[in-house]
């Protein structure tokens, strides 16, 4: 495939254009979806859209301002559905239209932990800002929030890595131990 893809993508799509590993990758997506909201221009953003593509979500919802900073997706969100909430209330309206679960991952009170049940399959996983982390209208929206269990001094952690940790848990119930091309170790 003259003139397709090099960059960060394993040896499979190497060379294949954009809209060729888009289209494989559709045919495999994850149930899940993950929501961030982008009050902030937050550089964490671009990360969590790579850890998206990394375990091949359904779609990523960037939840108010449209643009968003892409340096730490380093591409990866062109083999995504990246789709636009204007507000809360529209992530709201667009779960439930489409049979999906809102989980917040915050460490507010009143929430439980990560691994203390499964989280549903047609879940969107919402992570907020790393300064204030989910902003109370977007909390009304969630069925229920997640904290990821602190065991040193630390109040939080990192955005990205909290992300990169609830996606994983999620992919731990829905994912694993199912087929997995080889060619992508």
């Amino acid at each position: 495939m003259e003139n397709g893809d090099t960059r960060n993508v394993v040896d499979k799509y190497r060379f294949w254009s954009v809209e060729a590993i888009k289209a494989d990758l559709d045919e495999s997506r994850a149930a899940l979806h993950i929501a961030i909201e982008n009050l902030e221009h937050d550089l964490n953003i671009g990360s969590i859209v790579r850890t998206g593509n990394a375990f091949n979500v359904g779609g990523v919802h960037i939840v108010g301002r449209r643009r968003w900073n892409r340096r730490g997706a380093m591409v990866t969100d062109r083999y995504l559905d990246i789709i636009h909430q204007p507000g809360p209330a529209d992530l709201g309206t667009w779960a439930r239209e489409n049979g999906y679960s809102i989980v917040g991952i915050d460490n507010v009170p009143g929430c439980t932990d990560l691994e203390a049940s499964p989280l549903p399959e047609r879940s969107i996983l919402v992570f907020g800002q790393e300064s204030n982390g989910i902003s109370p209208e977007l909390l009304a929206e969630c069925a229920e929030v997640r904290q990821i269990p602190m065991y040193g001094s630390t109040r939080s952690m990192n955005v990205a890595a909290a992300a990169a940790i609830a996606m994983h848990s999620w992919s731990v119930s829905h994912q694993y131990g199912k087929a997995q091309d080889s060619s992508q170790a």
